[in-house]
This record gives C-alpha cells, sequence and structure tokens, in this order.
C-alpha cells in the first residue's frame, strides 16, 4: 500500500471534479480524500497498490469533461495512517 499526494492545478474547482475524483477513487478502489484549495488548486491523498495509483494519476491528468487540468504534482508521502474510505473534505 502506497500513499500519494495529487495537488491539481488549472481550472478544477467549481466544475464538479472533488465529487468527480471521489467517483473514480471508488471506481478504483482508492481510500484517501480531496479537497479544494484556497489557491484554485485541487489537494488529493491517495492510498492504494502502485498499478491503482498510477491509474488513478492518469485520470488526475485529465480529470472530467467539466476542468481543464494543466499541471498535476505528484509526491510520495510516508503515512503510517491508513484510510478505509475515499471522501470529499470541505
Amino acid at each position: 500500500m502506497q500513499t500519494q499526494q495529487f495537488i491539481i492545478y488549472g481550472l478544477v474547482q467549481g466544475v464538479g471534479f472533488r465529487y468527480f475524483t471521489w467517483r473514480e477513487a471508488l471506481r478504483l478502489g482508492i481510500c484517501g480524500w480531496v479537497k479544494n484549495q484556497t489557491d484554485g488548486s485541487v489537494l488529493v491523498v491517495a492510498q492504494g497498490s502502485e498499478q491503482q495509483l498510477m491509474q488513478f494519476k492518469q485520470w488526475l491528468q485529465q480529470g472530467p469533461k467539466t476542468a481543464t487540468v494543466q499541471y498535476v504534482e505528484t509526491i510520495t508521502v510516508d503515512s503510517d495512517k491508513q484510510y478505509d474510505s475515499f471522501s470529499i473534505a470541505h
């Protein structure tokens, strides 16, 4: 199990990005959370297998049709915390 943090930049707030990210995480079996940041980006913390996270990152780089993703920053995180679901943080 790996934990990665993704910061997604572009037109990603006010377009349903968090909801569609939640749906995709559930589809892939990924745990963690997603939230909007004050700078207009979206922050995602995700836990899963290497393959799950690779698929998730590929999806995040496109996002939903309503979004325009310019860049995804990826950071591997050493985390002892285990998530048991995926949530939308407020």
